[in-house]
């Protein structure tokens, strides 16, 4: 039995030795699998930058831009220092613009003895507050971060990941500097 499973499988050998170009199709084979498993794991990790990011709007009420700035800023010192070799970090956030809030409106239209149309846009009350229909974060125009381990490249490179995924801001707005 066990020559028969020999033979059976020298036999699959030789099948394969006479494909032509057998060394581009099992490249190309190799390549897909690749490919693929680097899809799933990107996949599986925008989710979870999606949850964090979700979950740190759903917890975090800000009553001013500073204190957003201040949140920030103390988050990302908190999981820089965590970064090996890091060493002690401060990080500084400027913004582009503060809050902005887009209110609920009413329009009304209305046509004078002229004929001409006059459109009217109330905001729209409820117990005296306005009601708030959209509330878009400020802009981040830059973030400094100095850090005693700074002038190690990967270490560098590690913390800009971490803030990147952190914050979703592009790497020209990110400095990185040795500090003392």
């Amino acid at each position: 039995m066990q020559s028969d499973f020999k033979n059976k499988f020298k036999e699959l050998f030789q099948r394969i030795k006479k494909i032509k170009h057998i060394e581009i199709y099992l490249a190309v084979g190799v390549a897909a699998i690749m490919v693929l498993i680097y899809l799933f794991a990107s996949a599986s990790k925008a989710d979870e930058n999606k949850q964090l990011t979700n979950n740190d709007n759903i917890v975090a009420n800000f009553s001013s831009s500073q204190e957003y700035v201040n949140y920030l800023e103390n988050k990302l010192a908190t999981v820089l220092t965590e970064v090996k070799g890091a060493g002690e970090v401060n990080v500084v956030i400027t913004l582009e613009k503060g809050f902005e809030y887009i209110y609920a409106t009413e329009e009304e239209t209305h046509t004078t003895s002229n004929g001409t149309t006059v459109t009217t846009s109330t905001i729209v009350m409820v117990n005296g507050q306005p009601v708030l229909k959209e509330e878009i974060y400020p802009v981040i125009k830059g973030i400094v971060v100095i850090s005693s381990g700074a002038n190690d490249v990967s270490v560098k490179m590690d913390m800009l990941s971490v803030i990147q995924t952190v914050i979703d801001v592009s790497s020209s707005k990110i400095n990185i500097i040795q500090g003392n």
